[in-house]
C-alpha cells in the first residue's frame, strides 16, 4: 500500500488570514468548495435549469467557470480525445428520412463529403490505440446547408447525466496528478472512486468493461450519437431521434491479451489498420441509422427518459431505420492540418435537426466552441481548410487572431444602408435555421427529474444480453481493473453497485478480489436485447481483414496464389510470412514476402494458414504466433504437410476452427472465409474450458 496521502494544503494561521488567503501561491485552501472567486457553492453535480427537465441556463456562473477552466487545461493538445485518427469519405442518403426531417443531406441520392475522426478519450497523443477506453466517433458533414457535426462515441450511453460533472469524471479517469500515472487507463483508484460514488455511471461502466472497450478496428466499431435529438420535417412536425452508426463489417473486438500485445508492439494498431485498408482498396463502411420516437410532452418512450444520456432505447422497442451509407475511402494528406486541426462542435446543426434539453448535451453546446478558441488560437478556426464549410459563408464576423480573409465593405453589422444592405437574413423558406418555439418554464433549480434516479436496471439489461463468453470477459475486466485499486473501500463500494446489477457478476468479481459479495436487489423484469451482444448470428464481410500464409521457397506457391485470388476478390488482404524477406520462387511461381517471423505478431492477422511444403519448419517466434492465434480463437488452417507445422507448435488440430485440407480447393477456401467472417471461433474457448 502506498503511504496515505495528506491534504494538499493543511490549514494554518496563514490560511485564515484575510490578508494572505490566495496570495501565497498555494492552492486548494479551505474546507468548502468555492468558485475561483471564493464564493462557496451548494452543489456541483447539477447545472442550473429551468425546472428539473428544462434547459440549462447561461446565468449558471459555476457551470460556465467549471467547464471553461476544464476546456483550457491543455495547450495545445485536446484535453480529451487527444489520440485520434481520421479519414475522408462520402455519405450517400437513401432518401427514406424525408418524412421526419427536412435536412437536405438526407434527401434521396444526395452525396455529402465527410471527414471522420476516431479517437480514444483518456490517453495523450502519444498513448496506444488499443487501451480499454471509450472511442470517439465524430463525423463532419460538409452539407449544402452548412456543416453538421454528429459528435458521438462507440457506446450509446455516458458516465454522467449532467455536463457539469464532465470535468470531474475526466479528472478521475486521467492519471493521478501527483505522479502522472497510469496513462490512458482507468485501472486505478480515482476513476473507480468516482464511478462508485456516482452510481449513474454503472451502465456506462458495464459497456466499458465489456469487449466494446477494446474494439478490433474502426471498421468493426459501432457508433452512437448518445443524446436524443429533435427532428423537424418540412411541415414543421417534430419527432425525437437517436442516431446509430452500423458498421457493414460487423461489430467485433479484440481479446484482452491482444489489446495488451498491440499496445506494446504496435501502439498505432487501429490507425494503421484503417490507413492500410483504405490504401488496399478496402474502405470503411457504415450505415447511418435512426431510432425515431414520438415527440411527446414528457419526452419519455416506453418508460425510458429520452433526456437521460445514461439510458438506451432497446432496438426491440424502436427499430433502427437505416437512412444512408458512409464510406471512408481517402486517407488524410497531412495529419496535423486535417486530423489534428479539425474542430467538431455539437452545436453545428442544419435545418431539420435540433438539440433537446438533455443536460449533458446542453453543456457540450458551450464546451466544444470554448475549447476550440484556446486549442486553435482564436475565433477564426473555421477558416482552416478542414473546418471550412462547403456552403457559402457571409458571417459578418471580423478580425481576431489568425484572420486569413480580407473582408470587403464598411458595415459589419445589420441592418445597414452602406454596403447595399448586404448580407440579409434569410427566412425559413430560404433555408434559415429557425428554432422550434418550444415553451420553457420552471423554477431555477439545481436538480434532476425523478426519472433520472434509476441507475441499475439498464446495466442489468446489458449484462443479461451478453453471451457466456462475453460475460466471462466482463468479469475478467472488472476484476483486473478493481484489482489495480489500492483501496478496499473503493473495491467494496463498486461491488455494492454490481450487486444491484446481477448477483452472478458481483459474486464472480468479489471472488477474484478476495472480498465478500454483498447482496443486492437487481431488476428482475428485464428483457434481453439481442443487439447488445457482439456475437454475430452468421458470417459477415471480410473486406479489410488480413489473412497470413506461412511459407518457404519449398512451399506450394501455386496454392498460395489460388487462395490470394479468393480472399482478395472479397476485399481481404493476404500476406505471406517467411523466415526471411524478399520473394519466394519455385519454378514459375512467385510470391512476395510481406512479413518475416521477426516482424510479424499474431495481432496483425485475422487468420493464419500454413502452406503445403513447410513440414520441418521450426521457429520459436512462429510457434508463439500460432499459439497466440489459437488462444485468441482466430481461424487457423493448413493444407498438405502444413498440418505438421501446427502439430509441432502444439496446436490441437481437432479443435474447432482448424481448417485442414490436402490442397487449396473451393471447400477449403470457403470454410476459411466463413471462419474469418465470424471473427472468432468462440466454440474453441468452450472447447478449451471444457478440457
Amino acid at each position: 500500500m502506498p503511504p496515505k496521502r495528506q491534504r494538499e494544503q493543511p490549514e494554518s494561521a496563514e490560511a485564515t488570514s484575510n490578508a494572505t488567503v490566495g496570495r501565497s501561491g498555494e492552492g486548494q485552501r479551505g474546507d468548502y468548495l468555492t468558485t475561483a472567486q471564493g464564493v462557496r457553492l451548494p452543489d456541483t453535480d447539477h447545472s442550473l435549469k429551468a425546472g428539473p427537465r428544462g434547459p440549462s441556463l447561461m446565468e449558471d456562473f459555476h457551470l460556465r467557470e467549471k467547464i471553461t477552466h476544464f476546456d483550457h487545461e491543455r495547450i495545445p493538445e485536446r484535453v480529451v480525445h487527444a489520440r485520434g485518427a481520421a479519414a475522408h469519405g462520402t455519405f450517400r442518403a437513401h432518401g427514406n428520412a424525408s418524412s421526419v426531417t427536412k435536412a437536405g443531406f438526407l434527401e434521396r441520392g444526395r452525396e455529402t463529403p465527410v471527414f471522420v475522426r476516431f479517437s480514444t478519450v483518456l490517453g495523450s497523443r502519444g498513448s496506444a490505440d488499443t487501451v480499454r477506453d471509450v472511442r470517439g466517433f465524430a463525423v463532419k458533414f460538409y452539407t449544402d446547408e452548412g456543416n453538421f457535426d454528429l459528435v458521438g462515441n462507440n457506446m450509446p450511453v455516458f458516465f454522467i447525466q449532467d455536463g457539469i460533472k464532465f470535468p470531474d469524471v475526466i479528472h478521475a479517469g486521467k492519471p493521478h496528478p501527483d505522479r502522472e500515472i497510469p496513462q490512458a487507463q482507468t485501472a486505478h483508484d480515482t476513476f473507480w472512486d468516482f464511478v462508485s460514488l456516482h452510481t449513474e455511471a454503472t451502465h456506462h461502466v458495464m459497456w466499458a468493461m465489456s469487449d466494446r472497450g477494446i474494439p478490433r478496428s474502426y471498421r468493426t466499431m459501432e457508433g452512437f450519437g448518445v443524446h436524443t435529438f429533435r427532428l423537424v420535417n418540412a411541415e414543421g412536425e417534430t419527432s425525437l431521434v437517436k442516431f446509430h452508426w452500423k458498421p457493414v463489417a460487423g461489430v467485433h473486438s479484440l481479446v484482452w491479451e491482444e489489446a495488451q500485445i498491440a499496445a506494446g508492439v504496435d501502439p498505432d494498431f487501429h490507425r494503421r489498420d484503417m490507413a492500410d485498408g483504405i490504401d488496399a482498396g478496402a474502405p470503411l463502411e457504415y450505415e447511418l441509422g435512426m431510432q425515431v420516437m414520438p415527440d411527446s410532452e414528457d419526452e419519455m418512450f416506453e418508460g425510458i427518459d429520452l433526456l437521460d444520456p445514461t439510458k438506451i432505447v432497446p432496438e426491440e422497442l424502436a427499430e433502427v431505420q437505416l437512412v444512408g451509407r458512409l464510406t471512408l475511402d481517402r486517407n488524410p494528406t497531412n495529419y496535423f492540418a486535417e486530423t489534428e486541426q479539425v474542430a467538431f462542435h455539437t452545436g453545428n446543426l442544419v435545418p431539420g435537426i435540433e438539440v433537446t434539453d438533455d443536460p449533458l448535451m446542453q453543456a457540450r453546446l458551450f464546451s466544444y466552441l470554448d475549447t476550440q478558441l484556446t486549442r486553435l488560437g482564436g475565433p477564426n478556426f473555421t477558416q482552416l481548410p478542414i473546418n471550412c464549410p462547403h456552403a457559402a459563408v457571409n458571417d459578418n464576423l471580423r478580425d481576431g487572431m489568425h484572420q486569413t480573409l480580407i473582408h470587403q465593405g464598411q458595415a459589419p453589422y445589420l441592418p445597414n444602408s452602406v454596403d447595399d444592405a448586404l448580407p440579409t437574413t434569410a427566412t425559413e423558406a430560404e433555408g434559415a435555421y429557425v428554432h422550434r418555439p418550444i415553451e420553457v418554464s420552471g423554477p431555477k433549480i439545481r436538480a434532476n427529474p425523478v426519472s433520472f434516479d434509476d441507475h441499475f436496471s439498464q446495466a442489468t439489461l446489458f449484462w443479461k444480453s451478453l453471451s457466456r463468453i462475453e460475460k466471462i470477459h466482463e468479469i475478467e475486466a472488472f476484476t483486473f481493473e478493481l484489482g489495480k485499486c489500492f483501496s478496499q473501500t473503493i473495491q467494496a463500494r463498486v461491488l455494492q453497485s454490481l450487486a444491484q446489477v446481477d448477483a452472478e457478476l458481483c459474486a464472480a468479481v468479489a471472488e477474484g478480489l478476495g472480498l465478500p459479495a454483498p447482496l443486492g436487489t437487481p431488476a428482475e423484469d428485464v428483457t434481453p436485447s439481442a443487439a447488445l451482444s457482439q456475437i454475430p448470428p452468421g458470417p459477415g464481410p471480410i473486406a479489410g481483414r488480413i489473412i497470413g500464409v506461412v511459407a518457404t521457397s519449398a512451399a506450394d506457391l501455386g496454392g498460395i496464389g489460388k487462395l490470394r485470388r479468393v480472399v482478395e476478390a472479397q476485399g481481404a488482404i493476404l500476406r505471406v510470412l517467411a523466415p526471411a524477406g524478399g520473394t519466394l520462387k519455385r519454378g514459375r511461381g512467385l510470391q512476395p514476402v510481406a512479413r518475416t517471423f521477426l516482424t510479424a505478431r499474431s495481432i496483425e492477422f485475422d487468420a493464419m494458414v500454413v502452406a503445403d511444403g513447410t513440414a520441418g519448419l521450426h521457429d520459436i517466434k512462429l510457434t508463439i504466433l500460432l499459439q497466440e492465434m489459437f488462444r485468441h480463437c482466430k481461424a487457423i488452417g493448413a493444407w498438405g504437410d502444413g498440418r505438421q507445422v501446427l502439430t509441432d507448435a502444439g496446436i490441437d488440430v481437432d479443435a474447432p476452427g482448424i481448417v485442414l485440407a490436402d490442397e487449396v480447393a473451393k471447400p477449403f477456401s470457403a470454410e476459411l472465409v466463413k471462419s474469418v467472417g465470424l471473427h472468432r471461433v468462440w466454440e474453441r474457448a468452450e472447447h478449451v474450458m471444457n478440457d
